[in-house]
């Protein structure tokens, strides 16, 4: 490892097919009149190289196949200012995700993990143990298994590095993951697999410190403990075409803000303008803004 980062990423890399289509197919149907195009992305990818284009000093925890995705992947993140040191090579073939968006900028996506599932807590221990120091601010993602998802949560909660749990794909996580979190970001989906019935309260009272719950055109709303109701960050006004690494962007976003030291509240919103603008094209990398642009639309009135 060649420094210690700003910001590490734990989390997957995958190479995403990406379709475009008119509408999202729904069951049983075939919508035809598509426009391909391969890309490089995965959750943990994402994040790592929207916070390089923000300017900060990043390494990515991951695990790639000894293929030729592998290869591309580690040269694509490599080429964007992100250190690799940390990313392992393992005998099974690199993740692949099929994304599929429509004329309105949703999408809808399937993934075939490979790789990423098979990080371990030990590789996440070393990467972390290189690149992180009480300073770094930690992002993990849930592409990749328990065992690497806790040994990032614990770390930080040895360290006192702070965690953005970026809870996508959600699933029921152990109790030490959530009691770590400095953020948790889910969409609403995700907040509902996370916490049931109990929503963001229910999260503040499993231990997270704070919870940036994203709601698409209706923007941010932050939950902290004793906050009743919630700060709202209402939605930035941008040309929208793909959603794609949007929520991404914002976890990448809020942990370039916190690292920055800003308050949590504008770290969401830092974070909420990096998302925004990272849906202004296709894919989920050719959109990522760079600093200037977040300043511009932070200091705008774009906000809807």
């Amino acid at each position: 490892m060649s420094a210690v980062a700003d910001v590490v990423v734990v989390g997957s890399a995958n190479v995403d097919l990406v379709l475009r289509l008119a509408h999202l197919p729904g069951p049983g149907e075939t919508v035809t009149g598509g426009e391909l195009t391969r890309a490089m992305g995965g959750k943990g990818a994402n994040a790592a190289v929207a916070a390089a284009r923000l300017g900060a000093r990043v390494a990515l925890v991951a695990a790639v196949g000894d293929d030729a995705d592998g290869a591309a992947v580690r040269a694509d993140l490599e080429g964007h200012g992100v250190d690799t040191a940390a990313v392992v090579t393992l005998g099974a073939p690199t993740g692949l995700a099929a994304v599929l968006v429509d004329a309105a900028g949703e999408n809808a996506i399937a993934v075939a993990s490979g790789s990423n599932l098979l990080l371990e807590g030990a590789a996440v221990r070393a990467g972390l143990g290189g690149a992180a120091d009480a300073a770094t601010v930690v992002v993990v993602d849930l592409e990749v298994g328990d065992a690497a998802v806790l040994a990032a949560a614990e770390h930080c909660a040895r360290t006192g590095a702070r965690l953005v749990l970026d809870p996508g794909p959600a699933r029921p996580l152990p109790a030490a993951v959530i009691d770590a979190a400095t953020v948790v970001t889910p969409n609403r989906g995700e907040l509902a697999v996370l916490a049931g019935d109990g929503g963001a309260p229910g999260l503040l009272a499993a231990g997270a410190a704070a919870v940036a719950v994203t709601l698409g055109a209706g923007g941010v709303e932050l939950h902290v403990p004793g906050g009743d109701p919630p700060v709202r960050i209402a939605p930035f006004a941008v040309d929208a075409v793909d959603s794609t690494g949007a929520g991404d962007a914002f976890a990448a976003g809020v942990a370039v803000a916190l690292h920055d030291g800003r308050p949590l509240p504008d770290a969401v919103a830092f974070g909420a303008a990096t998302g925004a603008l990272a849906t202004r094209a296709y894919g989920a990398r050719d959109g990522l803004p760079d600093r200037a642009a977040v300043a511009a639309l932070l200091n705008s009135d774009t906000k809807s």
